[in-house]
């Protein structure tokens, strides 16, 4: 990998932070074209944190939680601070740690294979490797299970070449211990594992059953402008997407039919995994969720009787997009409005007073300039 560090003469720590960072809930396919265009625009850490925010979230763009793109571009600037006060890179787990979004599994492996000091590692892989050549049976969601599991990486980590054993361990979480399918008559840990003697390598590591995902239902505006421009807001700092750029979303309450004879009504948020039928007459707005901007939006959608309704808008799919994120299912309806252009003067000024970050560009600028979320792009797609 482009990234691994761990044999060479000169480690280079940037390297292997900001491929942690990606690697954090993410397969390392998926990584590498992102690795490579950050590397070829952001060569060193001093670049990254000078760089300007719209810059990075568009090179992040389809990376998927996004927290980490603000931390690793406020980690970057602290970085910056450090090297400027003491000539180098921070030299300690502890000063790692300190940084914006770096925990200890990411501070280990910097240490270990970006510094070539003492590290341990116990991330996902590693975890999957452990579990099941200790037969651990605890729920490795909970705390204790986690405290056991490193205290066992760190009884195991040699003080020298750690950095080589760290990746030994990830590798063969990644490419022979893997989750459904292991390799088991590969692994050079075949004759000691508790979970291979047993014949049950599949049942580790141990983890209780998730609850269903709730689900949540927007229409995603698309605001036209009669040269085809499109509004685009960027998100808050805080909150889903934060720092990117997405289409005014208007969440809204979704009637799902009859129960023990009377409707029954899901709102944003249900547990409904997917929506059954078609009951646009029966939406409303449900304004809890909105941004400022939004809630801007959608009072200028009122004042100038452009309130979505399943007659004045036009349905450019009977069928929502999916997109699931960690913590629910998100449906999205595009909705197309074409504007005049007192109309759109109008609401610029609503938006400008209110200090908003909004830009019109048409679909192809967006793409091409704009940090999107994968939501946004699927939307463009179709």
């Amino acid at each position: 990998m482009p990234w691994q560090q761990h044999q060479t003469d000169t480690p280079n720590p940037y390297i292997v932070w900001l491929s942690e960072v990606m690697l954090q809930q993410t397969q390392v396919t998926t990584v590498l074209p992102y690795f490579a265009r950050f590397m070829d625009t952001f060569p060193t850490v001093q670049d990254l944190a000078a760089a300007e925010w719209d810059l990075v979230a568009e090179h992040w763009a389809g990376l998927g939680y996004y927290a980490r793109a603000r931390n690793l571009h406020k980690g970057a600037k602290q970085l910056v601070e450090v090297i400027d006060e003491t000539g180098e890179f921070p030299q300690t787990l502890a000063g790692w740690e300190a940084i914006s979004g770096v925990g200890p599994s990411t501070a280990g492996a910097i240490m270990a294979m970006g510094l070539h000091r003492y590290g341990v590692i116990c991330d996902g892989n590693v975890k999957r490797v452990l579990t099941r050549w200790a037969a651990i049976d605890g729920d490795i969601t909970k705390s204790a299970t986690t405290k056991e599991l490193w205290a066992l990486a760190e009884r195991l980590t040699p003080m020298e070449n750690s950095g080589l054993f760290a990746q030994a361990m990830m590798d063969m979480g990644a490419t022979l211990c893997t989750r459904s399918k292991p390799a088991c008559l590969l692994c050079p840990l075949q004759e000691d594992c508790l979970a291979h003697a047993e014949g049950r390598e599949t049942d580790y590591p141990v983890k209780a059953k998730k609850q269903p995902k709730p689900s949540k239902f927007s229409d995603a505006l698309l605001i036209e402008s009669i040269d085809g421009d499109i509004l685009w807001l960027q998100r808050t700092d805080n909150g889903i997407w934060g720092g990117l750029w997405s289409l005014p979303l208007q969440f809204v309450e979704k009637v799902d039919g009859k129960a023990n004879g009377k409707t029954a009504t899901k709102k944003s948020g249900s547990n409904e995994d997917k929506p059954s039928g078609d009951v646009r007459s029966n939406e409303k707005v449900y304004e809890a969720e909105f941004t400022t901007a939004e809630q801007i939006i959608n009072e200028w959608l009122i004042e100038n009787d452009l309130v979505a309704t399943s007659t004045s808008r036009t349905l450019l799919d009977d069928d929502p997009i999916k997109h699931s994120l960690t913590h629910f299912h998100w449906y999205l309806t595009p909705r197309k409005l074409t504007v005049d252009t007192a109309k759109i003067t109008e609401l610029n000024n609503k938006l400008a007073a209110a200090d908003v970050a909004f830009k019109w560009l048409d679909e192809q600028k967006a793409r091409d300039s704009l940090g999107l979320p994968r939501a946004m792009e699927k939307i463009i797609e179709r």
